[in-house]
């Protein structure tokens, strides 16, 4: 095998374009590693190498020609198994759907083909893409590379742990609850969440092929070794300005800065809201490597509306988009239940109702209230570039998920917590559509990775995306986990 399989995918397909590897070498060397290290984490669940290799050959006839398909040119990818892609076994993690092959791609997996991406297999979701930890009937528990007893995140877990542990060189990500975010930071990688509508999810599962339009709140984004590689696949998934089917959104300019022109508020934890001393700590160190580099850094700032009453919403609305897919049954027992919830009741059973049951009216009430806390936020990008604050409020937990997910606690920091609670700090940037990348910052304890939300204006997903690059330059990059280097 060679020693090419850690370096960042940006790396790789600049050395394909250049002949230093070939597409086919570096296929065959990421193969080998799969067999070696995929039995262990069960990250890799569907692959097709034979079409690929010819694929990989293909690459390089035509890179010997001078040709090129694109900036993914001949690169080797896994695709969480969430996006349909023609002729590989789609399930999002579905038993129903265990022998699904899709007739065509889905539109990310479209864009990234055109772009010369080499696609071999599938990595593992939780069932519906509704989990932080990566389990389902069909191919059963996707492990964490930094500890085998410990969840990769979900619900690209898959993609992370192939990821991390060097088995591929990309994957994307789909995150309406965290699930590009998270994974990135339980296994040490770069990840980016971006603005609401910037990259199609046409296809997805959920909700599947039959939708036509997308969920509120989810988008596809990348995960990588690298913000480069961050970089370039949301610069492939958001396509081109004249695409008539899917036009790319007016993206902020892109940003040309240093750390010393930053302006960035921090926001290290919250009354009331869980928060590991790990979790803090990785925004406190990234905070303190820009500001050294000349960035100036606000702790008290915050936009103008409440955590809380954001967060109830997202949760609300959240439950709502899920709620489609809910068996008659269930929707039945809300629907029962719906009366006896107070109005003050901020329970999670509470707000699930309340989403499952939401009327036109409340929904539009709902939609008000959201509107102001965009404009919150638009204010307060006025004055800062961005914020910095925790992904999730622990780092990467032992596998346990025989309970139903309302029932489960978590333990932070010795302290027994609600395990919804894993959506409180990914929610400030979904409700509100806004762009957030995520950048490796520390090792905890325990030695497992922590890393940094960086949150940025709408359709700022350049500027985010950069700050991961500075923090990449001069804090910290990806590390290999021990066992897998």
């Amino acid at each position: 095998m060679s020693d090419f399989a850690f370096r960042p995918a940006a790396a790789l397909a600049a050395m394909i374009a250049a002949r230093t590897i070939s597409a086919r070498e570096l296929l065959d060397d990421y193969a080998a590693r799969i067999e070696t290290h995929n039995p262990a984490l069960n990250a890799i669940v569907e692959q097709d190498l034979d079409a690929a290799r010819a694929r990989a050959e293909r690459a390089d006839a035509m890179t010997a020609r001078g040709e090129s398909l694109g900036p993914l040119h001949g690169l080797p990818m896994t695709l969480k198994d969430s996006f349909p892609v023609a002729g590989l076994v789609s399930t999002g993690g579905d038993p129903g759907l265990k022998a699904h092959r899709p007739d065509a791609d889905g539109a990310a997996v479209h864009r990234l083909r055109a772009a010369g991406a080499n696609i071999l297999g599938k990595t593992n979701v939780p069932l519906y893409s509704g989990d932080w930890q990566t389990h389902n009937e069909i191919h059963g528990l996707t492990r964490n590379p930094w500890d085998l007893e410990r969840t990769p995140g979900g619900s690209s877990g898959g993609a992370a742990a192939a990821l991390a542990a060097g088995l591929i060189a990309a994957d994307i990500g789909s995150d309406i609850g965290g699930s590009i975010r998270m994974p990135a930071h339980f296994c040490g990688l770069f990840g980016h969440k971006p603005s609401y509508g910037a990259t199609p999810l046409h296809g997805h599962i959920p909700p599947g092929p039959e939708s036509l339009a997308p969920p509120d709140l989810s988008v596809a984004g990348p995960l990588g070794r690298s913000a480069a590689d961050l970089a370039l696949l949301f610069a492939v998934l958001a396509g081109r300005p004249d695409d008539a089917q899917f036009p790319r959104p007016p993206f902020r300019p892109r940003p040309v800065f240093g750390a010393g022109d930053l302006r960035l508020a921090v926001w290290l934890d919250e009354p009331g809201v869980p928060t590991s001393r790990a979790a803090s700590e990785a925004v406190r160190a990234a905070a303190g490597a820009l500001e050294a580099e000349g960035a100036t850094l606000d702790y008290e700032a915050r936009p103008a509306f409440g955590f809380r009453d954001n967060y109830n919403d997202y949760v609300t609305l959240l439950v709502a988009i899920l709620s489609r897919g809910f068996p008659q049954r269930v929707l039945e027992r809300f629907t029962a239940n719906a009366g006896k919830i107070k109005p003050d009741d901020e329970s999670y059973e509470a707000l699930q109702t309340r989403g499952a049951t939401m009327t036109y009216r409340q929904a539009e009430a709902l939609e008000a209230r959201r509107f102001r806390i965009k404009q919150a936020w638009g204010s307060f990008f006025e004055d800062y570039d961005a914020l910095l604050c925790p992904v999730a409020c622990t780092t990467a937990f032992a596998h346990s998920h025989t309970v139903p997910l309302s029932k489960r606690t978590l333990m932070v920091d010795g302290r027994k917590k609600p395990y919804l609670d894993l959506l409180m700090w990914p929610s400030l940037a979904t409700h509100a559509h806004l762009p957030a990348s995520v950048a490796p910052s520390i090792l905890d304890a325990d030695g497992l990775p922590a890393g940094v939300q960086i949150i940025g204006p709408f359709l700022g997903d350049r500027t985010t995306i950069a700050i991961a690059r500075l923090l990449e330059n001069h804090h910290k990059g990806f590390t290999p986990p021990p066992g897998f280097a």
